[in-house]
């Protein structure tokens, strides 16, 4: 199981960590004409902060355990992680994309799964 963990927390840090940096390098008009049209509606300094916690996250899954440093941020990552998704959810199902809600919900199935069991039975505690 922690070997799944670790391909989970690994893909889940590559998207976030790919896609908070097109949040934090790419200008929000270039966003909105290359098909995230939800950036429209978002102030480019919420943009900015979406692209940190998106970054910051991706590093937290993989970073502390790696140096044996507060493993505990693993599923507090994961935690802030979903919650991320949950707000992605509600944007993208207000603005009625539905395929991209549908990559929201696998991703925030993945972040609740990676926090579970990095709290629970496969903590890096045990």
């Amino acid at each position: 199981m922690n070997t799944a963990l670790w391909i989970i927390a690994v893909v889940l840090a590559a998207v976030f960590f790919g896609s908070g940096s097109v949040k934090l390098v790419v200008p929000k008009d270039k966003l909105v004409t290359s098909g995230q049209g939800w950036a429209l509606n978002v102030n480019p300094n919420s943009l900015r902060l979406i692209g940190v916690a998106e970054i910051l996250g991706a590093v937290g899954l993989i970073v502390p355990p790696l140096v044996h440093i507060a493993p505990v941020l693993v599923p507090l990552a994961a935690i802030g992680l979903a919650l991320v998704m949950v707000g992605a959810t509600v944007v993208h199902a207000r603005r009625k994309e539905i395929p991209n809600v549908a990559v929201n919900m696998v991703l925030l199935a993945l972040a609740v799964f990676v926090a579970w069991a990095r709290f629970g039975p496969h903590s890096f505690a045990s």
